[in-house]
């Protein structure tokens, strides 16, 4: 599908096929990929890097127009594991018109980054910062989950936040690869973007974009940092949870050995025997107020027994 549009008032508006001076393109057909092929000077290996998701990031300047494989993160899912990835897309800017292939999805075009447009490679541009700052946000939202993931570990005995949190890292990973890849390319189109008719409030824009992205790259890498650095750590708070719960069940365990014991021993007759001259209420009761006495005791003792500091040798 492509939808064309032109700038009017510095928004886009609908223009009808096939006047439009900026192309949407999503999962095309067949005629209109030989159609773009044509007007856009693409070849089959251009075509196919713009729609594969395991493109390295490049600039193409050759045949007299821009071809950018740009890498933009993918939309989070956050369900038993969070998913974060990152896709590829293409831009290509040729006879003073731009046109963006996507393998799918949709283009919010009424974002701030996409008004006062001026021509074409204002589009262009707004593009690019649109996507540096969809990184910024993902940033943001895994700052979030990690957090939420780290308080969950604290108290946790199982391994599904730790893994959530794996899950995490190697998207960082990710974001951190495609961003330093797409910093490359945007160093690249600074150079060559004179030859191609980008004006000088383009080129500051482009500057500021070039920055941006070197910001989110650094964030992006200090908390991928962060997240592994410290992953040994919490797999070991989740360890150690599971010892704690291990050794109260234990404390119980020997807690009731010895009522057990005992109320064995209550249930002969010799303990009717033996309280023979005392009525049965009296002599049960002081029985069981006896067995949680002695429980109590127990308790308190291997408490100590267990937490009690090491000597010094």
């Amino acid at each position: 599908m492509i939808q064309h549009y032109d700038l009017l008032q510095g928004m886009l508006a609908p223009a009808p096929e096939p006047t439009g001076n900026i192309l949407l393109v999503s999962s095309p057909e067949a005629s209109e990929k030989a159609l773009l092929q044509e007007q856009f000077f693409l070849d089959d290996y251009d075509w196919s890097s713009t729609l594969d998701p395991d493109e390295v990031p490049r600039l193409d300047a050759s045949k007299g127009r821009l071809l950018l494989i740009w890498k933009v993160p993918e939309s989070a899912a956050v369900a038993e594991a969070v998913e974060l990835g990152v896709k590829t897309m293409g831009l290509v800017l040729a006879g003073g018109r731009v046109a963006v292939i996507r393998s799918q999805g949709t283009l919010n075009t009424t974002d701030r980054e996409f008004r006062a447009l001026q021509d074409p490679r204002d589009f262009l541009l707004g593009i690019l910062l649109h996507t540096v700052r969809h990184f910024l946000g993902h940033l943001r939202v895994i700052r979030r989950i990690s957090e939420e993931l780290e308080k969950k570990i604290t108290v946790s005995m199982e391994n599904r936040h730790l893994l959530q949190m794996f899950a995490l890292t190697e998207s960082l990973v990710y974001y951190v690869d495609a961003l330093e890849a797409n910093g490359a390319v945007l160093t690249r189109l600074r150079t060559l973007a004179p030859a191609h008719g980008f004006q000088p409030h383009h080129l500051e824009l482009l500057d500021d974009i070039v920055m941006e992205n070197a910001q989110a790259t650094r964030q992006a890498e200090i908390f991928s940092s962060v997240l592994s650095g410290l992953m040994d750590a919490r797999g070991t708070v989740v360890n150690n949870n599971m010892n704690v719960l291990l050794k109260n069940l234990t404390l119980i365990n020997i807690v009731f050995l010895p009522l057990n014991l005992i109320a064995s021993i209550g249930g002969m007759s010799e303990f009717t025997m033996m309280t023979g001259g005392l009525d049965w209420r009296i002599s049960y009761g002081l029985f069981c107020l006896g067995m949680v006495g002695l429980g109590w005791a127990t308790w308190l003792f291997m408490k100590r027994a267990v937490d009690r500091p090491p000597k010094a040798r």
